[in-house]
Formats: structure tokens, sequence, C-alpha cells
């Protein structure tokens, strides 16, 4: 399957080569050059890779922030490799096309001028503050003496090679500046064990909510420990729900916080698979619920819980465009508000990234939910 996939990265990397060097007869060294950068590029991802496991060095620094850039300068010029190749065949199609050589040259620097400037965007959308979308939300049932309350919602934050404690320092100082009831952080806080990230995390325990600051894991906690983030978390001081609630009240009005383990979990720790049952299990009746779950489609197990509102995120609102297509096919909602299985989800389109240190479309966001009786 590895060799596979390699294979494929490889000759996608040859149909570039081909399409933006070759074809285009630039002159030398023009040629050389960007076969040797397409070569370097294609090294470069396994090279990141493998310096996850490196002690933390500039070397290691180097190899990861060139390798996750140009994986994702790799998927924006195939992208705009293969509409520009669309856009040639369709042209010579109702013609009259260019000369060949003109059209090659053509498509070649056309990709390259979208690309370029997208990257530029893409960076500083990723590296920006984030965005700040406030949602009112009506749950049947909540008592005055909460209705009007503030949950706010962080999601894959994904503190590792890239993002560090100061990402996470202005984080926390964003949460806090919106005075939220309640924080909910729905997993995928880290990209690396607890040994190498413990200092980088450690602003999280500034956060600030009367009613409770509340984590639960994301599939990435388990690439690197669930147990281990989980209970350093709760080091932290934030209440870990690992399929389990708490009763939060003001005013004489109640409100069930429940939390689930990420569906991943269950596949690297039995102890950790997802359970909604057992997380609402001796729930007050006839009190609202919100359910923190990482994944939008955890949702499916939690119909018919009563379940009146369920804060996700994992997707990243797709990231970069145009791969949130493809996340649709593996959760059922990208980002925002929607119904699954009978269930009102919120999915964050993620606080942070993963990988590429970019985003193109979907910005960064920090959720403002404001709960009103229904």
């Amino acid at each position: 399957m590895l060799f596979t996939i390699v294979g494929m990265v490889a000759a996608l990397h040859v149909y570039l080569g081909v399409r933006l060097v070759s074809d285009p007869a630039w002159a030398q060294p023009w040629a050389a050059l960007g076969w040797t950068v397409l070569a370097l590029g294609f090294a470069s991802i396994p090279a990141a890779m493998a310096s996850t496991r490196m002690r933390h060095s500039w070397k290691e620094q180097v190899l990861h922030w060139g390798g996750m850039l140009w994986m994702g300068a790799f998927g924006l010029l195939l992208t705009a490799m293969v509409v520009a190749d669309g856009v040639g065949w369709v042209w010579r199609v109702v013609g009259p096309a260019p000369e060949a050589l003109v059209l090659a040259r053509d498509k070649a620097l056309a990709v390259v001028a979208l690309v370029v400037p997208a990257m530029l965007f893409a960076f500083r959308t990723a590296r920006a503050p984030a965005r700040v979308e406030r949602v009112t939300v009506r749950v049947k049932g909540l008592g005055a003496g909460l209705s009007g309350m503030k949950v706010v919602q962080i999601s894959d934050i994904h503190i590792g090679p890239t993002l560090d404690r100061r990402f996470m320092q202005r984080v926390v100082e964003q949460v806090n500046a919106l005075k939220p009831d309640v924080v909910a952080v729905t997993g995928d806080l880290v990209d690396g064990s607890v040994t190498r990230l413990r200092d980088e995390v450690a602003p999280l325990s500034g956060l600030r909510a009367p009613l409770g600051v509340y984590y639960v894991t994301g599939n990435h906690e388990y690439y690197h420990g669930g147990a281990s983030w989980a209970a350093e978390v709760a080091r932290l001081g934030l209440t870990v729900l690992l399929n389990a609630h708490r009763v939060v009240e003001r005013g004489g009005a109640r409100l069930t916080v429940a939390g689930v383990t990420d569906l991943e979990g269950g596949r690297m720790d039995p102890s950790h698979a997802c359970r909604p049952d057992v997380a609402l299990a001796g729930a007050p009746e006839g009190v609202p619920r919100l359910l923190l779950a990482h994944q939008p489609r955890a949702a499916v197990l939690a119909r018919d819980m009563g379940v009146d509102l369920q804060l996700s995120g994992h997707t990243h609102g797709g990231q970069l465009f145009p791969f949130m297509a493809f996340v649709k096919l593996q959760q059922p909602v990208i980002q925002g508000l929607a119904t699954i299985a009978g269930v009102r989800v919120y999915t964050n389109r993620g606080t942070g990234y993963w990988g590429p240190p970019l985003r193109l479309g979907p910005s960064p966001e920090i959720t403002e939910l404001t709960l009103v009786s229904a």
C-alpha cells in the first residue's frame, strides 16, 4: 500500500514536470531548475514525515516546514494543472487553439501565476488570528437562568511542529476575551507526544469559564497516546469527558454537558470506544443536553438520545480548496449548523490547521454559540 501511494505521488510529480517544464520546452538552465525543484519537493514530503521523530532542532524545523509547504504547493499545482489541461482540451476542440508550444507555455505560466499568490494568501489566512463566528441556537427546555449563555468552541488546534506555544497563547487570549460561560475543546489538540509538546500546550490552563472548560479527544490524540493526552489535559485543569457528562446550573436552570471519545479511539484503545450511551447514562431527564464529539458523524450513534446540540470539528472546513469535496465523502457536513440523524450539529472549521500551513477558502474559526430558550 505504501509503495503504491509513493509511486502514485511520484507519477504525479512527473506529470507536473512534463506539463510545466518539458512540454513548454524551456531553455537551460530553467528546464533543469524546474525538474530539480520538483525532485526536491517530492523528496521533502517523506523527509517532513521523518522529521517528527527527530530531536527538536532547527534542522527538524527546516525539514518539516519545507515538506509541509511543498505538500500544499503540490496539491495546488496539481489542481491548477488539471484544470489548465481541461481548458486547453476544450480550446482545441472548439478552436482555433494556439500552436502547441505556445499553448503549453501559456498553461505553465498561468498555473504558476495563479498558484504563487494563492500560496501566499493561504499561508497568511492559516497563520492569522481565528475568525469568531457568532451563532444563536434555540434550545427547547433551556431554563431562564441559562438562556443567553455563551458556549465558546475551539477545535483542531493541532499544536505541533509548525504551531507552537505562542499560537496556543493567542487562542487562549481570544477565547477569554469573549467572556464565555462554557468553553468546549472538541479534539485534535495536538500532533505529537506529551513529552514533546507538554510545554507548547501549557497555555491551555489559562482558559477561563465560570461553568467549566471541557475537552474531548480527537483522532490525532490517539496517534500520539490518547490516554496520555487526556491525563495531561486534566492536569492542566480542564474537565476531560471520556464518555462522561457533567450538569451545570445557574439561576435554577440546568444543562447537561456530555462528551465522547473520538470514533477512532476504540480502534487504538478498546477502553476509549465512542459511547454516547455511556456518556449520557444517568443524565437527568427533562434537562437539555449538549454533546461534545470530535467528528460530526458521531451524531449517528447519538440519535434518539435526546441530544439538543452536538459540537464537532474534524473537517477543517476542507482547509484547502478544492479538497473540501473529498471531506464530504467522509463526513455528512463540512462546516456550520446542520441536522445529522435527527441531531443538530455545529461543525467548527478548526482553529489551527493540519499538515500544510495553508488555508485556501475556509479561515480558522473560534465559535461563539449563544444558547437561548426555544
